[in-house]
């Protein structure tokens, strides 16, 4: 049986792949596998890049499992969302950078998993990405609600979570929630160049560049610039 979620690398850009069909909906196994594969991506010294995507045509991630997740208990659920916040947590706390590439739906869950790489690069194409848990009873239990924002800004999140609505890839580009819209038949080739381009840059300065922009938009101006200042220091 494959496995869900698998690691490879090759030249210094890795893949994080999802392989759960129909539509890599998650379940505690999956987020363990996808931990595991962070972990390894970490752990390889020659892999400077990683990036995220599906092995499915349809589907970059569908999010939860509903049926699992009806099926199951509520402290069974808790260590399912335990385990995504742990893994989302990985890919942020690594050194590495991590790009989403988005061919398919991504949906609650897998609009999470997006969100918490350091880039999302869209194919062209009429599928969907949206947050529809308010319409659920739900609010995004994966940071939603956190990174949306500082994605897209305040008032754009709150229409997106207080709507559960989707938006096609066009207009994920338009409010900043994807970096780039590739062509469909171009999106790997061009997702890996940009990786390529990445991990041939120092990969101090890339590890350094990565906390600057995570811890430094979190903080006032002053001690964003004392946190660039003690970075460089440490490069130089």
């Amino acid at each position: 049986m494959t496995e869900p979620v698998r690691f490879t690398s090759a030249g210094g850009v890795g893949q994080i792949i999802f392989d759960r069909p129909p539509a890599n909906a998650y379940d505690l196994s999956f987020h363990e596998h996808f931990l595991d594969a962070i972990v390894a991506a970490e752990d390889d010294a020659t892999t400077r890049v990683v990036i995220v995507r599906s092995a499915l045509k349809a589907f970059f991630c569908a999010g939860a499992d509903v049926k699992v997740f009806a099926a199951i208990s509520t402290d069974d659920n808790k260590k399912m969302v335990n385990a995504a916040r742990a893994a989302l947590a990985g890919m942020e706390a690594s050194s590495k950078i991590f790009i989403a590439l988005i061919e398919g739906h991504a949906l609650g869950g897998g609009l999470e998993i997006a969100m918490a790489c350091d880039m999302r690069f869209a194919a062209e194409g009429t599928y969907k990405l949206g947050l529809p848990e308010a319409r659920l009873g739900l609010l995004p239990g994966n940071g939603g609600s956190q990174r949306l924002p500082r994605l897209v800004g305040p008032a754009m999140a709150m229409q997106l979570l207080t709507t559960g609505e989707n938006i096609d890839p066009g207009e994920a580009l338009r409010i900043g929630l994807v970096n780039r819209l590739l062509p469909a038949g171009d999106a790997q080739r061009a997702t890996k160049a940009v990786a390529g381009q990445i991990a041939a840059s120092a990969p101090l300065a890339v590890a350094a560049a990565k906390r600057a922009v995570q811890e430094g938009i979190t903080l006032p101006l002053d001690e964003a610039l004392a946190l660039e200042a003690r970075l460089v220091d440490e490069l130089y």
